[in-house]
């Protein structure tokens, strides 16, 4: 009985522990990292080691274009750390996820926007919650990113990265595809007078025009070069879409849901003279390019390479071996060169490409073929 009292006493002073913790971060706001080394325990000298690969990462010049996959293995105690650059722009969802053999595995997530030519600095823009395995940010700016992936010290499991994108609007045409846009921003018009402010979706008259937000509509009617015309407000993103060369319109004020009809396709105002068609633009403080907000991403399904797992270690097999900073000879740059036998650290593999550390330096990507397993 006494034991059992005691065990009850032991769960009540965790239990206590526990909403206090929570009480104080509620005030302190720690990272996930901080609530990570309290909770677990971790030495500081322990911590200080994990940390610090953190700026290593930092110092990676990796690069990846999207879609992007990479699977591999994590090993307790041996410190990988993950980086990658990539260049996103306005109007884009950048996705992040990670897939481990248990949801208990922990793995830390930390989003950065690249400033600065000659000399990287970077901007930390969000970091994901302690149990969070899934990364999404809207992208506000276009420009250069990075994510830096950093599992837990003694997480071992089998992983499997996978980096995507996506249009934070519905596509405004009914139907429509990214191949019926046959205009882009900043196409000569009038002789060169002046650039186009969007795009030009081409469909059939009377094709039905959508919302490709929920907003509330701000101006319908015809005037001036978009002849027939619809103006929806983005309250969510400040901003307001604009709809032109309809043949009719169907929505005339309101609220309006994403998928709703506001108009038809035609070639109203100074379109008479062309096939029919949608001038879709995007303004906010100025016109922004909207292309990136509707062009359509294909859905990816990665590809698992078949390696090794027990391997921890690569080593080169020809007299010189190229280290690239993407998976690919033909639009890469050659970041260093190993030697034959030189021993590569194993991080991952994608397609036919490793992704490895030389001791003490950079990661990078090495050909299948270069390399054996150690």
């Amino acid at each position: 009985m006494k034991q059992f009292l005691f065990y009850i006493f032991l769960a009540l002073i965790f239990a206590s522990c526990s909403r206090l913790n929570k009480a104080t971060d509620f005030i302190t706001n720690p990272t996930a990292k901080e609530v990570y080394k309290r909770d677990f325990n971790i030495s500081d000298e322990l911590y200080s080691l994990w940390e610090q690969q953190h700026e290593t990462g930092l110092q990676d010049s990796l690069k990846i274009e999207l879609p992007f996959a990479e699977n591999g293995h994590f090993l307790p105690k041996s410190f990988p750390i993950y980086a990658y650059e990539m260049n996103l722009n306005i109007g884009e969802i950048f996705n992040f996820e990670i897939f481990t053999d248990s949801i208990n595995d922990l793995v830390f997530i930390d989003f950065y926007r690249i400033t600065g030519d000659s000399i990287k600095s970077f901007d930390k823009i969000e970091s994901a919650e302690i149990d969070q395995k899934l990364f999404q940010y809207e992208i506000k700016q276009s420009g250069n990113y990075k994510i830096v992936i950093q599992p837990a010290i003694e997480t071992q499991t089998d992983f499997v990265l996978k980096f995507d994108k996506k249009p934070a609007y519905f596509f405004p045409v009914a139907g429509g595809q990214n191949s019926n846009i046959q205009s882009y921003w900043g196409a000569a018009r009038d002789g060169g007078a002046r650039s186009h402010e969007g795009i030009d979706i081409f469909a059939k008259r009377g094709t039905p025009v959508l919302a490709a937000t929920n907003g509330r509509i701000g101006f319908t009617g015809e005037k001036g070069l978009g002849g027939k015309q619809v103006w929806l407000r983005d309250t969510k993103r400040g901003q307001s879409l604009y709809y032109a060369h309809l043949d009719s319109i169907a929505k005339t004020s309101g609220s309006v849901k994403t998928g709703d009809t506001l108009g038809f396709v035609g070639n109203t105002g100074n379109a008479r003279t062309t096939p029919p068609h949608l001038h879709f633009g995007i303004y906010k403080h100025g016109a922004i390019n909207p292309l990136y907000f509707v062009e359509q991403a294909e859905e990816f399904k990665p590809e698992i390479s078949k390696f090794d797992k027990k391997s921890t270690s690569l080593i080169t097999k020809s007299s010189i071996a190229n280290l690239r900073d993407k998976p690919t000879t033909s639009r890469s740059q050659i970041l260093g060169q190993a030697k034959n036998k030189d021993t590569l650290q194993l991080l991952g593999k994608t397609g036919d490409w490793y992704h490895v550390r030389p001791k003490n330096k950079s990661a990078s990507f090495i050909h299948k073929s270069l390399v054996t397993p150690l």
